[in-house]
């Protein structure tokens, strides 16, 4: 078997073991001998390419034609020519299930349905990998760096899987990275003929510590037990060091499900750069629509309910979905003694606004809207199928105005056991103060309505709570302990903390994410905006249901059922749907002109964005732990480019020197400047030779380098500055100026090309310099100390009492 063959059959193996990492991700695992198969092909072509002794960028070409003809006949065939020929159709096509697939993406649970969309994308990125791997370690034989797309295609799987791949898939990647290194380190020993491995211990003497058949040599050995001892440090170092939680690979969503329903969705916090879209100037429209609401001050439009406490954040469950029934179901908890009346609203969403979920009134009914969506019971939301988003949507919706009466909701029952163990749950870090707080602003309380009351007064007026856009942001129990302590922050630190003290009384309670009313416009219609985005409490009262509750000062409405003297409301006749203008709503609180200056200014009086996550990564961290981390980072980003800083600092030290004015001063600046040149050389492919005198050594580098008329002058300049050095009977008044080393330089690298010059200043050749000091350095440290452990074992001899015999 060849080298290069082996080599390849190498690449193949470790990109087929890196990509197990995804296998936690679908479902099905059938993706991945396909993936195989195709992996195969590129590889073969790659070989025979070889093989035929094409140039690399032949090679190269010829591997991604038949990558993309293979994903055209597996994905597009039906859109191609003969089935295999990529046209416009097909590209469209492909085009289609990217982006199909990047929805499924953040839309399923681990493990997702195998759409063709996500398959698409597994088999490509492993076949994307796959090429690299394959064109570092076999095309241009740089084994070692073909780590780094192994590397991030197991990152990217770790990433998304939320610790799904564990060891075991970090152990076959990492396995399949050695063999390839393990296979390059055999292929260039082969070229040395047979490998001396040392005398044998055992018969066969110096003969047998040659490379016989099915004996490896002694490199190779040595190479696999450091790979070994390399691979278990791996694994278990991790275990020592310090864990951040909420980190860059920290998965937006959990949960997992099967079967035909539908799959499952995971959804992502909608919290994301809450914080930067408050303070944004200007207040773009996201959506306008039109209602025969009788209380449009109340008219939320609800995305989504956050209804996990993990105790680093809140997130959504993940949940199935069902298509969208024509009428949707009566809402948990609602009794028929309730007042409600059915209202109609007619939406338009901006083309510039992109959402999975379809804002709505709480409870819709009835929802009209053109698309693919789905319907998820729990939360009552619509969420988009197949890349479906509300990018210039318009749908009717149908929903309930509740009307429930303090005595009401104070008269409440017992929710369900399932409910209730579910939406009190608290997580272990919840600190004692949340509990004790809301024990103490709710004490005295008689129900769990007075008690839900309290907590909403205290957050908005009794509490001393100061609305700010600029607090940092969290939702974890670290943030909330913050928040409890500072009194500062904006809707989310209201929200999530009012819910997580509601659960320690036992009050089932979620917080959802939508938009207050908006603002009217001179046509009748209401304007929906970017800072209108906003976060609240929503507690369950058995009889009433999910009802809404407003702590934020300064931002919505207060629920006219948590008022003091709060009048009974009275059933009303369902609204019917008017073709005309609809009641024209009054203005939004969140652009009330009651709100001071100052508080307008600081953004206090209705900025709020579009929603989307949060950072969930509460301050709990500690400085020291930060700081390690940080540091850490920066060293394994600074090592690859250790070399050419060093390159930069000797170039400096060596001709910036000018200290000194006597002869051997000028004589070692000319040496420096003479190790300059050579360095520089070495740097673009000319070794050093130390035989050669600097004459000789000049013309090599002017022939080898192929320089032009200045720099080789220059050159021969520096060569005669040396030799009067070395060998004249006095140095005399001699000097090299930094312009001839630096004509030199720019000499050789005028014919480099460009891989050249990037090679030569990123990855200089004479860095090696560095290791020989440092085992120059260890074998003068190792002398020092022999000859000292000899003499105080001469000195312990000497003073030892002799014999004598009397």
């Amino acid at each position: 078997m060849s080298g290069r063959f082996r080599l390849a059959l190498s690449a193949f193996s470790a990109t087929l073991l890196a990509s197990g990492a995804l296998l936690p991700l679908v479902e099905t695992s059938r993706w991945v001998l396909q993936a195989a198969f195709m992996l195969a092909v590129q590889s073969g072509v790659g070989a025979l390419a070889r093989r035929m002794r094409l140039a690399r960028i032949l090679t190269v070409s010829l591997q991604v034609l038949v990558t993309l003809l293979t994903l055209t006949a597996a994905f597009a065939r039906e859109h191609a020519l003969f089935g295999v020929l990529p046209g416009p159709q097909a590209v469209q096509r492909l085009a289609g299930l990217l982006s199909a697939g990047a929805d499924d993406v953040g839309r399923y649970a681990i493990p997702a349905p195998a759409t063709d969309g996500i398959r698409l994308m597994l088999i490509g990125g492993v076949l994307l990998i796959g090429l690299a791997v394959d064109v570092l370690a076999v095309t241009l034989r740089a084994a070692a760096s073909a780590g780094l797309p192994l590397l991030a295609l197991y990152s990217v799987a770790a990433g998304l899987s939320d610790g799904g791949a564990g060891w075991f898939w970090f152990l076959l990647a990492a396995s399949g990275y050695l063999l390839l290194l393990l296979a390059e380190g055999r292929d260039r020993l082969s070229r040395w003929g047979r490998v001396f491995g040392g005398v044998s211990r055992t018969s066969g003497g110096l003969a047998a510590g040659l490379e016989g058949p099915g004996h490896g040599p002694a490199p190779v050995r040595t190479g696999r037990r450091i790979g070994v001892v390399a691979l278990g440090v791996a694994l278990v170092v991790p275990a020592a060091l310090p864990a951040l939680d909420g980190g860059l690979l920290d998965g937006a969503g959990g949960g997992s499900g099967s079967g035909s329903g539908g799959g499952t969705i995971s959804a992502v916090n909608p919290l994301v750069s809450l914080q930067n879209n408050l303070n944004q100037p200007e207040n773009r429209e996201v959506m306008s629509y039109r209602t025969n609401s009788g209380s449009p001050q109340d008219f939320y439009l609800r995305i989504q309910a956050l209804d996990q406490f993990s105790g680093g954040e809140w997130r959504p469950s993940t949940r199935r979905l069902s298509d969208v029934p024509d009428r949707l179901p009566q809402p948990a908890g609602l009794g028929g003694d309730v007042a409600v009346t059915e209202i109609r609203t007619n939406i338009s969403a901006s083309r510039s606004y992109q959402q999975t979920y379809l804002p709505l009134p709480y409870p819709a009914s009835e929802v009209d809207v053109r698309g693919r969506w789905r319907y998820e019971p729990e939360g009552r939301t619509l969420v988009g199928d197949d890349g479906q988003t509300t990018r210039g949507a318009r749908y009717e919706v149908s929903s309930l105005v509740v009307e429930p009466t303090a005595a009401q909701l104070a008269a409440s029952r017992e929710p369900p056991s399932d409910l209730a163990r579910e939406y009190t749950r608290v997580p272990p870090s919840l600190p004692d103060v949340v509990e004790e707080t809301a024990e103490r602003v709710t004490g005295g309380a008689d129900d769990d309505y007075e008690r839900a009351v309290r907590l909403q007064d205290w957050f908005a007026s009794e509490g001393g709570f100061r609305y700010d856009t600029t607090v940092t942001s969290g939702t974890g129990t670290a943030a909330i302990e913050r928040f409890l302590k500072d009194r500062e922050g904006f809707c989310v630190h209201f929200s999530f903390s009012m819910a997580a003290m509601a659960r320690t009384l036992g009050i089932p309670a979620r917080v959802a994410v939508g938009f207050t009313p908006g603002t009217v416009q001179a046509d009748g219609s209401v304007s929906v905006g970017l800072r209108d985005a906003h976060a609240w409490p929503e507690l369950y009262f058995e009889g009433v249901g999910w009802t809404r509750f407003e702590p934020t000062p300064s931002r919505g409405s207060t629920p006219a059922y948590t008022r003091p003297d709060a009048p009974s409301a009275d059933p009303s006749a369902p609204a019917l749907p008017t073709d005309g203008a609809s009641t024209a709503p009054t203005a939004a609180p969140s652009t009330s002109e009651s709100c001071p200056a100052q508080m307008r200014r600081q953004g206090e009086c209705g900025a709020s964005p579009v929603p989307g996550a949060l950072d969930s990564a509460g301050p709990g961290t500690p400085a020291g732990t930060v700081a390690l981390w940080v540091l850490g980072s920066l060293l394994v980003l600074t090592l690859p480019l250790a070399p050419m800083l060093w390159r930069l600092r000797a170039r400096g030290r060596r001709l910036g020197s000018s200290g000194g004015r006597t002869a051997a001063d000028a004589a070692d600046r000319v040496m420096a400047a003479w190790r300059e040149v050579t360095d520089t050389a070495w740097d673009h492919g000319i070794a050093p030779d130390e035989s050669q005198t600097p004459r000789k050594a000049a013309a090599r580098i002017v022939r080898l380098g192929g320089l032009d008329e200045p720099a080789a002058a220059a050159v021969h300049r520096v060569a005669g500055a040396v030799e009067q050095v070395l060998y004249a009977p006095g140095p005399g008044a001699v000097s090299v100026p930094a312009e001839d080393v630096l004509a030199v330089r720019a000499g050789l690298r005028a014919p480099a090309g460009r891989w050249g010059r990037l090679r030569a200043t990123l990855a200089p050749r004479s860095a090696v310099r560095v290791i020989w000091a440092a085992a120059e350095r260890r074998a003068e440290l190792a002398g020092r100390w022999s000859a000292r452990a000899g003499r105080v074992r001469w000195a312990a001899r000497s003073r030892r009492p002799s014999r004598q015999r009397g």
